[in-house]
């Protein structure tokens, strides 16, 4: 599943550990995330929706 979580996240100025700390999971699993070798969890993308103030499809898109 391709990802802009990257992008979005240092476009707030945010590093992955400020982010796993706002959603309640590791640096590595941001880490994992951002290069596409990690899924999140429903749960775990609904919180990056909220942080990033937009839909899931907008943040993660199947490929």
């Amino acid at each position: 599943m391709k990802n802009q979580v990257r992008d979005l996240r240092t476009a707030k100025g945010m590093t992955q550990e400020d982010l796993a700390e706002l959603i309640g999971v590791s640096r590595q699993t941001i880490n994992a995330i951002e290069k596409e070798k990690f899924d999140p969890s429903l749960p775990t993308a609904f919180k990056m929706a909220k942080i990033f103030e937009l839909p899931i499809e907008q943040i993660f898109q199947f490929v």
